[in-house]
């Protein structure tokens, strides 16, 4: 009797989702496989040997792609933390100054609406108040990574639109935005200009 032997490759689904496909160039749904080499008779995988690297296959396109691919952040990821950071960002300049001040307050519900947020209220604003700083910070950071430099410079902008909103930036208001442009990356001097240029604009 002639025996067909050999290896085979063998995968299943170990995870799913949405991720940015680099192929596609969009957000896209795909599936984690993790495989394993075989010994297999007539193509009959039965010996389980050494496991396979995973990969991530794109459902549309279905090209395959390290798993390092998933550390691409999607569209609406970027969304999200693009909100979330100038929801922090308000709240740390409200703080800076009257926090209680309802154009301040209005002039940060319509900013941060405008970044994403259509729920934002005056509930969520007390909220974001209340937070840890260090939470605050975390979220501007994270909104800052995604940022190009344009993006930074109209993110500060509309910080200090916030701050305006109640009167002249005080001492603490503007310790804080300079505080916010550090947060994403922002030099000391461009920080300035950005600051001057949009209190110049106010007036």
């Amino acid at each position: 009797m002639l025996l067909v032997f050999g290896l085979t490759a063998v995968s299943r689904t170990v995870g799913q989702g949405t991720f940015h496909c680099p192929r596609c160039g969009g957000d896209r749904a795909f599936r984690r496989r993790a495989g394993r080499r075989c010994f297999s008779i007539f193509f009959v995988p039965l010996v389980p040997l050494w496991r396979l690297r995973e990969d991530v296959e794109c459902r549309t396109c279905r090209g395959r792609f390290p798993v390092a691919a998933l550390r691409t952040p999607t569209a609406r990821q970027l969304a999200e933390a693009l909100a979330a950071g100038m929801r922090a960002a308000a709240a740390l300049v409200l703080r800076a100054g009257d926090p209680a001040d309802p154009a301040a307050r209005a002039r940060a519900v319509a900013i941060v609406t405008g970044y994403g947020e259509p729920g934002y209220d005056e509930a969520a604003v007390n909220a974001d108040l209340a937070e840890r700083r260090t939470f605050l910070e975390r979220e501007v950071v994270r909104a800052g990574t995604q940022l190009a430099v344009e993006a930074k410079e109209w993110f500060l902008a509309q910080a200090v639109r916030i701050g305006l909103a109640d009167g002249p930036l005080g001492e603490g208001e503007r310790r804080e935005l300079h505080g916010i442009a550090d947060l994403l990356g922002m030099s000391p001097a461009y920080a300035l200009g950005v600051i001057v240029t949009t209190e110049g604009a106010s007036r």
